[in-house]
């Protein structure tokens, strides 16, 4: 089935579904009504006039999800790429967040428990333990700030509650993929604790070849979080949550199809040889390819019941996080391209708001601080004659590596300097920093003339000041007498520049109630991304700020066993920001020379569909499906240049997803579940400009979950299968390799399979 057929027939079917289904033990509460706060109050989620996909943890158990880029395939518009927990790129609606750059802002918003923790390196949440994840569609800035451009994420943890309960969960699949998590929760009305935690291992499913670096993609991954609820009297809910994730996984494949290996001819889906720096302690920090990373995050909730409808909530957050990733860039066992990045940086956040809702007003105001400070190192290391005989192949006979496998570029440095020198190695270090501080005022109300009608208006102000840094240290080539990376250069210290921006963001909205199972809305608001101050080592210049408008309407209907929901919407960019990699201007091919400048591409636009929604037609049976289209990129217009027509990274034409939940009892306190389900997308391309070398065809899978559980619900034994055919897909392509006109490659994830036993109390 292609993607336009697949969306025509899910439409079609009137069964277009929703990730979000009735919690465990309400079979017949609809999706329609499980509660959400995408928009501060709580409400219905029906009654939300804007496109929001709410998943619960119950439904991420039956699907067995239990990372982000796993939930985005049952999130219609939502697609989040985990290259590593470093490096993840969120997508909604066509449009990437995934600078790693502490001078670029975030276009797709990340809050977790209300505080936003956007900053691309320092984003990465695990699932573990959470009560559900809204995802809001559409620019959103009176709700989530700026850097909503064209929606958020809003993870929300699960809170203490009074009495004594817990669960335990153990598991074990291929790759030797070992899980254990769990929490416990105890308490009475006026104080109760809550701690979960989540601890993930497994082998890397990469084949390394190297005899100095250990298989590619192993995971070893820790959550944990303490939870406390003080609840003195009715109105005063106080909520301190922190929160510790820490990684220390193996090296991400970067994989060549230009180079063989000891076990054959390049392939992406095959063995590696990536072998890293011999001075990567000293140079890049440390001895082997892989990810150290470790974030920290306290957040502190008061909400306080003022009487006579009104209501005060501060949220506070303050989130630190350090990472170090060395990789092996050139997808080779040459000493080419073996970088690190170093991403270090806090986020202090503060906003307060009021709230007043009767039966016919609803509104709210308030004020949010938010100010962070991060940088960006990246260390490079590699051997000068290795590197240019790589990058140029100037001598032909030798060229870099052989069909063997064997890394004949390491003879050029001998044949240079005349057999004076057999290894000349080679070091550099740029650092990019961003001291960002961000003050707003926001506030919106809603009519309600009747009980049938709403209407909603909202304003956020906003003044900014955006400070960057640049430092580095380029020394010149022994070889060439220039440093070996072009456009870099050493300076003086760190050279800094700032600027100050203001902005004016409104949202309207409309919600009409047909009857008491059919809602119709409507919607327009602008997103905005923030300006680049970009500092470079030799210039500095300001990228203008990404604005768009964005309108769409829908349906939403919740009637007998059917839940579901039909949106459009039409987004209009201007100055459209992108990120692409220089190239040398002398020479006439356009050869990459490794460096990356953000610029505008001009105007943009993005025309979509998306439907979700599920059938009940017994107790014991849940269909579900959903499906996204998306018809999007950069105008074709003589003004925006090579540009033009372009199609969004990361943005398929056509995604869905189906499946069906069986949960029924055998007798004697036993049940049945399981839930089979396929998802689907359409081709991606990994970069701009477009490439079809840097893409990848359409990709299915299959993935299932099933099990038993006793003693009415307290004891669990499930299997899971993820990619249950085995499908060869790519990841990622282009990398930092595609900036030395050295493209590499990222394989997607295998099958995986395993059981898991949960006892709960």
């Amino acid at each position: 089935m292609n993607g336009s057929s697949g969306l025509v027939a899910i439409l079609l079917a009137g069964v277009s579904a929703t990730a979000a289904h009735a919690q465990a033990g309400q079979q017949n509460e609809g999706a329609g009504d499980i509660i959400v706060t995408a928009q501060k109050f709580e409400q219905k989620l029906r009654d939300v006039p804007i496109t929001v996909t709410a998943v619960t943890q119950a439904q991420m158990k039956r699907l067995g999800v239990d990372d982000l880029d796993e939930l985005s395939s049952y999130v219609p518009g939502l697609n989040i790429q985990e290259q590593s927990a470093n490096n993840p790129g969120i997508v909604i609606r066509g449009i990437t967040s995934d600078s790693g750059s502490a001078q670029q802002a975030a276009r797709v918003t990340v809050y977790y428990n209300g505080v936003d923790i956007s900053r691309s390196r320092g984003v990465y949440q695990a699932v573990y333990d959470v009560d559900r994840i809204e995802v809001v569609k559409g620019p959103q800035a009176t709700l989530f700030g700026t850097a909503s451009t064209v929606g958020a994420v809003s993870i929300l943890s699960a809170k203490p509650k009074p009495g004594i309960e817990g669960e335990a969960t153990a598991g074990y699949g291929n790759y030797n993929a070992y899980l254990a998590g769990g929490h416990l929760n105890i308490g009475n009305d006026v104080i109760a604790a809550r701690i979960a935690g989540e601890w993930k291992k497994r082998d890397g499913y990469v084949k390394n070849l190297s005899t100095t670096q250990g298989d590619l993609y192993a995971q070893n991954q820790l959550g944990l979080r303490a939870s406390l609820r003080y609840t003195p009297t009715t109105a005063l809910t106080v909520d301190l949550v922190g929160t510790y994730d820490r990684q220390r996984n193996s090296g991400t494949p970067f994989i060549s199809k230009r180079f063989a290996t000891s076990a054959g001819p390049a392939d992406p889906f095959g063995a590696a040889n990536l072998s890293g720096s011999p001075f990567s302690k000293q140079v890049l920090g440390k001895d082997k390819l892989g990810l150290t990373r470790d974030v920290y995050d306290v957040n502190l909730t008061a909400r306080y019941d003022m009487g006579d409808g009104w209501s005060f909530t501060t949220v506070n957050g303050y989130r630190a996080f350090s990472s170090l990733e060395v990789f092996d860039a050139d997808g080779s066992a040459a000493w080419w391209l073996e970088f690190a990045e170093g991403a270090y940086g806090s986020q202090i956040s503060h906003e307060s708001r009021f709230a007043y809702s009767d039966d016919h007003v609803r509104t709210s105001f308030g004020w949010n601080v938010l100010h962070e400070n991060s940088r960006q190192e990246v260390p490079f290391s590699t051997e000068e004659g290795t590197y240019i005989q790589c990058a140029t192949n100037r001598f032909a006979d030798l060229g870099c590596v052989n069909a063997a496998g064997v890394v004949t570029a390491a003879q050029a440095t001998a044949r240079f300097t005349g057999g004076a020198l057999t290894q000349i190695p080679y070091s550099s270090i740029f650092t990019n920093k961003g001291i960002n501080d961000q003050y707003s005022m926001f506030g919106e109300a809603t009519w309600m003339p009747s009980h049938r009608l709403e209407l909603t208006a909202g304003l956020r102000v906003l003044i900014e000041q955006r400070k960057s840094g640049y430092v580095s240290v380029a020394p010149k080539s022994v070889l060439s007498g220039a440093p070996l990376i072009p456009g870099q250069a050493t300076t003086k210290g760190t050279l800094w520049s700032q600027d100050s921006f203001q902005a004016l963001l409104p949202r309207f909205n409309a919600l009409y109630r047909v009857n008491d199972a059919l809602n119709l809305y409507a919607t327009i608001s602008k997103g905005r991304r923030s300006p680049t101050v970009n500092q470079t080592p030799t210039t500095t210049s300001v990228i203008p700020e990404e604005t768009v408008w964005n309108y769409e309407g829908g349906v939403k209907l919740s009637r007998g066993m059917f839940d579901g929901s039909l949106g459009v919407y039409y987004q209009k960019y201007n100055n459209f920001q992108i990120s692409r990699t220089v190239t040398d201007p002398n020479d006439p091919s356009g050869r990459p020379v490794g460096s990356n400048i953000t610029e505008s591409a001009g105007t943009a636009s993005n025309l979509g569909v998306e439907a979700e929604g599920q059938l009940r037609p017994t107790a014991w049976l849940t269909m579900f499906a959903n499906a996204g289209f998306i018809d999007g990129g950069i105008d074709r217009t003589r003004a925006n240049g090579i540009y033009a027509g372009n199609r969004f990274r990361l943005q398929p034409r056509m995604q869905w997803s189906a499946g069906f939940t069986v949960d029924a009892p055998v007798g004697n306190g036993v049940r049945l579940f399981a839930t089979p389900s396929v998802t689907y997308r359409s081709k991606i391309f990994f970069e701009i400009p477009n490439r079809e070398a840097i893409s990848q065809n359409k990709v299915t899978l299959v993935n299932l979950k099933a099990g038993l559980s006793f003693a009415e619900g307290k004891y669990e034994i499930a299997g899971y299968l993820r990619n249950a055919t085995n499908a060869r897909y790519l990841l990622d392509a282009g990398n930092t390799g595609g900036g030395f006109n050295n493209p590499t490659y990222i394989p997607g994830e295998p099958r995986f399979y395993g059981v898991q036993l949960t006892g709960k109390f």
